[in-house]
């Protein structure tokens, strides 16, 4: 079933692209080429299908997702849920089940999925329309939705985000199974909403973006030049709306929340709801490759490069304010209130493998990988079912938990983050490899093996490493017969003393430590292209490329307009960034201080939080004395561990930022006194 579903697959792209005049000069490799033996990212796969998968579907029975396309299908009952987006949450578990299914075949599973889809078929309306909060009891539709349909879309109906996820995960189940029963119902609402949406129709800048994207995975399959045409119209819909105050600082009332306060050709900032604006540029990052729009591609670099100096956390999280889920202004990075959405971290690692495919540029994958290794995987539990909605930068008890999550939860009234999840995890594979012609990229450093087509001779490629612990990696290169190609292997952004690629934060200290690369047993020199070792001659059976990547505990010092982080430092060895948690610091944090001295030393430890690289160094903390009227410093021991591994022992202290010494003292309401840095 899986080899046909491929076949049918390649065909259908063929027939894409036919239709294209362009597409993304370099291709990633597809996840199903790719086998993972990696301990790192493999268990975590795996806890995704044993755990993660499962959950969300009894999350969404329990919860009445699945009763809501039941009645819709009945044209009776009452919408059961909270949100008219909820019906997403069963698409995005689909999306994951199928692409999970990939690698791990399961028929009863594929049994579910099958049942799954008939319920959503028959909600589905005669013409295409697919929305059980309108469907359910029409002359009682949600009041975000309004009487009419698609009235209320540019604001708050979520009609085409359904959509969009629809067809996402129409797609993935297509490639997965090979059967056509979700593609059916997905391609039939993609007909409806061209019928009704484009020149000389009805035009609205869709009020939560991911339709774009999801039309372009359509017209890929299917090579329909509707679904693209749609796509784009959608994006050039923004920014022409009359209703909004251009004068207005709110940003629902300018247009901004929704990125609709102005052309995405004129775009050059990253603004408004994080995740909304990730799919966007996303989108717009497809439609510039795959119609050469140069004026597209010219605003989505701009919005990069704004969000990369001036608006990323150091885990890789996006969208600093709670207000609207949604970026702030530039270098409005808070800590304590940080609210970095975990479905923000995976729309970013959409749009950064969009870069890389149109650039080939290295600094595009470097963000992508800091938000893997951080900013997201700290969005679920090492349990896989327990997971932040937000991502904080810090927790104080001396600061309502309210502010924050200081705990994991196993699901939310609006759960799109743990279907988020679902989805991306087993899609994994896809963002290790990719080729231009006889240039073979090595994005991700993850053990597992792939086999290519170069200069049309098979070609397998495996890696062995454990990284992110240690920075030893090996390539051993298989062609069936010698053959040249470039093989280029990515020098991490961190491996080059550059912290990220721009200045909003850099390494305190410069390492002396370079990148060594060997091929076969030999020392090589090698020409870097875009941030890539490019290694290019004649490969024969079983070459040997060794790479070793310092793996140094370095300081990380943020931009001085950076005020959250003034005369603090944060702490990052390899790709990981850590931070120090209650549980192993004498129940608190937020009184360490870490000196630019500070010598920290690195040891494995794979009794704790499911093996992990442990930090620790002696340094002085601020300590109240015993009758709470006096502060004193002592030296201590610090235990730093892995961001995206904090709040799975409960709850208290967590942060990653470090005051490098106590510059005021703050006497604070509760009868707690503690050291306060930058007051």
């Amino acid at each position: 079933m899986v080899k046909f579903a491929f076949t049918a697959l390649a065909f259908s792209l063929t027939t894409a692209a036919l239709a294209q005049r362009s597409d993304y000069p370099i291709r990633a490799v597809p996840f199903t080429q790719v086998k993972l033996t990696d301990t790192f990212w493999l268990p975590r796969l795996k806890t995704n299908t044993d755990v993660t998968i499962p959950a969300s579907f009894q999350r969404c029975e329990a919860t009445n997702r699945v009763k809501n396309f039941e009645m819709a299908a009945a044209k009776q009952g009452k919408f059961a849920t909270t949100f008219p987006f909820d019906d997403t949450d069963i698409y995005k578990t689909i999306e994951g089940a199928s692409y999970s299914m990939s690698l791990y075949p399961d028929e009863k599973l594929g049994a579910y999925v099958d049942a799954l889809v008939a319920k959503v078929g028959a909600a589905q309306e005669p013409d295409g329309y697919l929305y059980t909060a309108r469907t359910i009891d029409p002359a009682h539709p949600h009041p975000w939705a309004g009487p009419e349909r698609w009235e209320k879309e540019r604001e708050l109906s979520h009609e085409l985000y359904n959509s969009g996820h629809l067809y996402e995960a129409a797609v993935a189940h297509y490639q997965a199974t090979g059967k056509k029963t979700l593609l059916n119902i997905a391609l039939k609402n993609a007909d409806l909403v061209c019928a009704v949406f484009g020149p000389g129709k009805r035009r609205v800048a869709p009020g939560h973006e991911i339709v774009e994207m999801g039309l372009v995975k359509l017209y890929r399959v299917t090579g329909k030049p509707e679904y693209l045409s749609t796509a784009k119209f959608f994006l050039e819909a923004r920014g022409h709306y009359k209703g909004y105050d251009p004068q207005s600082q709110d940003a629902w009332k300018n247009g901004s929340y929704w990125q609709d306060d102005k052309p995405v050709a004129d775009q050059r900032e990253a603004v408004g709801h994080a995740v909304r604006a990730e799919y966007l540029y996303s989108a717009m990052a497809d439609v510039a490759a795959l119609t050469g729009d140069q004026q597209l591609l010219a605003s989505v670099d701009s919005i990069w490069h704004n969000m990369v100096s001036k608006k990323l956390y150091v885990t890789g999280g996006t969208g600093a304010v709670p207000g609207g889920e949604r970026f702030g202004g530039n270098y409005e990075l808070p800590n304590t209130t940080a609210y970095n959405e975990t479905c923000a971290s995976v729309a970013n690692v959409y749009w950064n493998q969009r870069m890389f495919q149109l650039h080939g540029d290295s600094k595009y994958v470097d963000v992508l990988e800091k938000v893997l290794y951080n900013g997201l995987i700290s969005g679920v539990g090492l349990d896989g079912k327990s997971f932040f909605y937000s991502n904080a930068m810090q927790i104080k008890n001396s600061v309502s938990f309210a502010q924050s999550e200081p705990q994991r939860a196993g699901w939310f009234d609006c759960s799109c983050c743990p279907t988020n999840l679902a989805r991306l995890f087993p899609s994994l594979p896809g963002y290790v490899y990719a080729q231009k012609g006889n240039e073979v990229y090595v994005n991700l450093f993850v053990s597992g093996s792939t086999d290519l087509l170069v200069n049309k001779k098979k070609v397998q490629i495996t890696q062995q490493n454990n990284y992110p612990w240690q920075g030893d990696l090996k390539f051993t290169v298989n062609p069936a017969a010698s053959t040249d190609f470039n093989l280029l292997v990515r020098l991490p952004g961190w491996a080059r003393n550059e912290a990220v690629p721009s200045d909003l934060y850099t390494f305190a200290t410069p390492s002396q430590e370079k990148v060594s690369i060997k091929i076969n047993g030999k020392p090589v020199t090698y020409t870097v292209q875009k941030g890539y070792a490019v290694l290019a001659k004649k490969w024969r059976k079983n070459d040997v490329v060794e790479v070793t990547l310092p793996m140094e505990v370095r300081q990380v010092v943020a931009n001085s307009n950076v005020k959250a982080d003034l005369d603090k430092v944060a702490l990052q060895r390899g790709p990981v960034v850590y931070c120090a948690e209650w549980k192993d610091n004498g129940g608190k944090t937020s009184n360490l201080i870490v000196p630019t001295t500070t010598t920290f030393t690195a040891a494995y430890t794979p009794e704790v939080l499911n093996g992990i690289m442990q930090l620790t160094a002696t340094i002085p903390a601020v300590q109240v004395d015993a009758a709470k009227n006096s502060v004193r410093t002592v030296q201590q021991t610090m235990t730093a561990v892995p961001y995206y591994a904090w709040a799975n022992r409960g709850k208290g202290e967590m942060t990653v930022w470090f005051p490098q010494r106590v510059t005021d003292v703050d006497l604070i309401s509760q009868p707690i006194v503690e050291a306060v840095v930058n007051k």
